[in-house]
């Protein structure tokens, strides 16, 4: 068995650990050791469907210290007028180039790919069998939030006889010719089936949809790095949700300014996963109208589909695409800091690279556990339509939070993985002002403030009615 020693062993190298790790050689001088059970970095982007997208801008993800893309804006395509989605094989590539030709050449990285890791500092290689044991100060776990793609794990429903049945990984290589097309599933992997159908030019008529939830959407428009898109959330998202009534007031308030979407205008969605999609793409969706809303699929056979509510028909000259389960499941909130080990989590709503860059700059910058925590609440990723209101309002605390402290202010503003950054940057004005404390700046700022304070007394109020239901 082999022995080695750092300061930080790291296990996984996905998005969330090469975050955490870059702005930890950027801000100490700690020696990392990454082990990954991946042939190269990049996690869960190794397994996805090879036609899959960012479905935010590439502008804000990766690692701090190195740009994904150009920051340019799409011309063409459902996302145009948009900054720019990478590809699955741009994120592998970037995230390829950030270890070789920044994090190796630091000497303070060693990199284990191929591995299985055992625990306790214990890992082996998945080819050759070598065994490592690694003395370490503090070990990192960057596979907490579990992310599965469809690829990855058996379908979570049975199939009998000769039903044909893939995940949606496979849809690009099809050969075959099938009558119809039916898809299983309600989030953004099952969107991104269905878009990837009718780009293709398959008939609307030929695709049916099992829908076990309906979901909020994101307008894509307002997740970018832009002063006008952050007017437009905070227009559509936080001031409709300042005077609601009630939950179903809530929704509807904020549904109507445009601050959430759904596919079916006369369906209350239950389900909230932070899916995101731009107006277009929403109008090619809604070409799709035959949506079966009858619970999750249990068996699917030669002639017919089983589902929680009944049944439907189908045939052998269907092809059923495997867009179930959770790809990136609810998990429970842990302590982000304890002793020896840190388990990287959200700390803000769907923004697990920019969480865990955050991350990586409160471990090098505060000392006790206590303090790092109460900067870093973990905000669990979103299931439910009541997830939504539970992690509006955690985002906004943990911003209080980081404003109190004028070292995580600083690094805030300068960080690319932060959207508003980009805004300062963009602005000389903004940042100006920022800088100088202007009065016209303050006052600015107060009124947001203070409508924020009011959505978040008012989402209190409606979390606290439903718990006293």
């Amino acid at each position: 068995m082999k022995k080695l020693l750092t300061d930080y062993l790291v296990v996984g190298s996905g998005a969330m650990g090469m975050a955490f790790a870059d702005v930890l050689l950027s801000e100490t001088d700690a020696n990392i050791i990454i082990v990954d059970k991946h042939h190269q970095p990049g996690g869960h982007w190794n397994d996805a469907y090879p036609f899959v997208r960012l479905h935010q801008p590439s502008a804000f993800y990766g690692v701090n210290s190195r740009k994904l893309g150009s920051n340019e804006i799409d011309e063409t395509g459902l996302n145009k007028g948009l900054y720019e989605l990478a590809t699955n094989g741009e994120v592998c590539s970037y995230f390829d180039q950030v270890m070789q030709r920044q994090f190796l050449p630091s000497g303070r990285v060693k990199y284990f790919p191929s591995c299985n890791y055992n625990g306790n500092g214990l890992f082996e290689s998945l080819l050759s069998g070598a065994k490592y044991s690694v003395s370490f100060k503090k070990e990192v776990d960057s596979t907490y939030m579990d992310v599965l793609v469809p690829s990855q794990r058996p379908p979570p429903f049975e199939i009998e006889s000769n039903a044909h049945c893939v995940p949606l990984n496979e849809l690009p290589d099809i050969s075959h010719r099938y009558d119809d097309f039916v898809i299983i599933g309600g989030g953004k992997t099952a969107i991104d089936a269905a878009l990837f159908l009718l780009k293709n030019e398959v008939n609307p008529e030929q695709i049916r949809w099992i829908m076990p939830r309906d979901s909020w959407l994101l307008d894509r428009s307002q997740i970018q790095p832009t002063l006008d898109s952050i007017g437009k959330l905070f227009a559509n998202r936080i001031i409709p949700g300042t005077e609601s009534k009630d939950v179903d007031d809530f929704f509807g308030k904020i549904s109507k300014a445009g601050g959430l979407l759904r596919i079916d205008e006369n369906v209350k969605p239950t389900m909230y996963r932070c899916s995101t999609v731009t107006l277009a793409e929403l109008e090619e969706l809604k070409r799709i109208d035959k949506i079966v809303r009858k619970g999750r699929v249990k068996t699917i056979s030669d002639n017919r589909i089983v589902l929680e509510q009944g049944s439907i028909s189908s045939s052998l000259g269907t092809l059923h695409i495997d867009c179930a389960g959770d790809g990136l499941a609810k998990r429970p909130g842990t302590p982000i800091f304890k002793n020896k080990k840190i388990t990287l989590q959200s700390v803000r709503t769907c923004q697990q690279v920019f969480s865990a860059a955050l991350l990586g700059f409160v471990e090098a910058t505060y000392q006790e556990d206590k303090k790092k925590n109460e900067l870093c609440r973990p905000v669990p990723h979103p299931d439910s339509d009541i997830d939504f209101l539970k992690n509006t309002l955690a985002d906004s605390l943990n911003r209080e939070r980081w404003a109190k402290e004028p070292r995580l202010s600083k690094w805030l503003q300068t960080s690319r993985l932060n959207p508003e950054s980009h805004v300062l940057k963009g602005s000389y004005r903004l940042k100006a002002l920022s800088f100088l404390s202007k009065i016209p700046f303050l006052r600015l700022s107060n009124r947001v403030l203070e409508t924020q304070k009011k959505a978040n007394l008012n989402i209190k109020g409606l979390l606290n009615s439903l718990e006293a239901e």
